[in-house]
């Protein structure tokens, strides 16, 4: 499958939708789980403390990122990822439906592993990794992908503020129930979607494990091998480098993801108690803090998508992406150090929930030099055997992440430090990991040359 080079193929663009249905389901029944767990019975919740709450939030996000590390072995040497996929979303309604009936922490824990099982089987990331074939395309490609992932992600989170307390809300009941529904909806539709309108423009792409689909490049080499020994060869030098810079590459995403999921915690805790949240009469959903981070999401990821195409049409290249990730995590830097300021210019005063957006933007911001270019790097200088355990490597960097920033959150924001020093001190880490990563470009970037 050919990359046309006026833009991306057919094959990409289908698939890429596909992302719109699952993570609106997502983030839909994700941003949920904190209200519904810590609302009283009486009001259709579970009437559950928030730390049973934070943890609920915490194993969702965790685990939908540490099951898929187990899908990867399936894709990369059983079953095709173009089958795996609509099944797993089929897999994930099944889930977001039980948290729609679930009456007891129970049922949300079957939700959470239901979930979870469903999007270790969706490898729709590696099988775009497979559609672009040309790798300077790769990074502006990720970006419009994940452009597309967040105006899913924009329409859960900002469709949920309004849809269980408004619209499905009735008799004092919250509509917690109808929400979880759709969100198994979405994720059937989206399986019928792959099903009958992706797979009709992959061709033969993802009928096989990734072990039996080598690009042109391995090809090539195995080949060379071949005739040169008779056999065939183990890892070469260049692929095990590789597979070294991506490790790499997943351990600073962790301190990355970390600080990032870190910053969403004041904003439901700390600010939720000192900012004022009516805007113009109305009391502004705190689940639209989420729908900001990804609506400026949809807006930067054609822009930065422009800008990784400007770079890598410069003689020296684009810029790698240890330099990128070095430059994401001090753009979250700098959103601390605002979240700093906000709190020493309110003056024990509340302050305006309009604060919100600038560090909406900033986190936003150092996401995009991020978070898209992984699974790029990744679809560039995997090896195609292990191109689905690579992804989900990744993966595992942010499972770890996400059950580390609630105990973080504990150390730093639990009371014992004041919210301005903590945040002034995550900033300060924030800037000496960048230096550290920028330090060590050249020699990381070597790796993959």
């Amino acid at each position: 499958m050919e990359t046309k080079k006026k833009g991306f193929p057919t094959a990409f663009w289908v698939c890429a939708c596909t992302e719109i249905f699952e993570r609106l389901a997502y983030y839909l029944g994700r941003s949920l789980i904190l209200i519904f767990v810590t609302a009283s019975v009486a009001t259709g919740g579970l009437g559950l403390s928030d730390t049973v709450a934070a943890n609920m939030q915490s194993n969702l996000t965790a685990f939908s990122y540490l099951l898929p590390l187990f899908g990867a072995v399936i894709v990369d040497k059983y079953i095709g990822a173009r089958y795996t996929t609509p099944v797993g979303m089929f897999i994930a309604a099944a889930g977001y439906f039980t948290g729609g009936i679930a009456k007891s922490s129970a049922g949300v824990y079957a939700m959470i592993f239901l979930v979870s099982l469903g999007l270790a089987l969706f490898k729709n990331g590696a099988i775009i990794g497979r559609v672009i074939t040309d790798k300077s395309q790769m990074d502006p490609a990720f970006s419009m992908r994940y452009t597309l992932v967040n105006v899913g992600a924009f329409i859960g989170t900002f469709l949920v503020g309004i849809l269980y307390k408004d619209v499905f809300a009735k008799d004092g009941v919250l509509g917690f129930a109808p929400c979880f529904k759709m969100a198994a909806l979405m994720m059937v539709l989206g399986g019928l979607w792959y099903i009958f309108v992706c797979w009709r423009f992959l061709g033969d792409l993802g009928k096989l494990p990734f072990k039996k689909t080598l690009t042109e490049e391995e090809k090539a080499a195995e080949a060379k091998k071949k005739e040169e020994t008779g056999t065939k060869q183990p890892l070469t030098t260049i692929e095990k480098k590789r597979i070294g810079a991506i490790f790499v590459a997943s351990l600073f995403s962790i301190v990355f993801w970390i600080f990032w999921y870190l910053g969403y915690m004041p904003v439901y805790f700390y600010w939720a108690e000192n900012m004022d949240w009516v805007v113009a009469g109305y009391q502004v959903p705190s689940t639209w803090f989420d729908a900001a981070n990804s609506l400026f999401c949809v807006i930067l990821g054609p822009v930065t998508a422009e800008l990784w195409k400007k770079l890598a049409a410069r003689p020296q290249g684009d810029m790698s992406l240890f330099r990128k990730t070095g430059l994401g995590i001090a753009i979250i830097g700098v959103g601390y150090l605002f979240y700093a300021a906000i709190d020493i210019m309110r003056g024990g005063e509340k302050a305006s929930v309009l604060w919100l957006i600038v560090f909406a933007f900033l986190l936003t911001m150092g996401e995009m030099f991020f978070s898209p270019l992984g699974h790029s790097f990744i679809s560039k200088y995997s090896p195609s055997r292990y191109l689905a355990v690579m992804m989900s490597v990744w993966g595992f960097a942010t499972f770890i992440a996400a059950k580390s920033y609630g105990p973080v959150y504990g150390l730093l924001f639990g009371g014992k430090i004041e919210f301005k020093v903590a945040c002034i001190g995550v900033a300060v880490v924030s800037f000496a990991a960048a230096l550290i990563m920028i330090a060590l470009d050249k020699k990381l970037s070597a790796l993959v040359d």
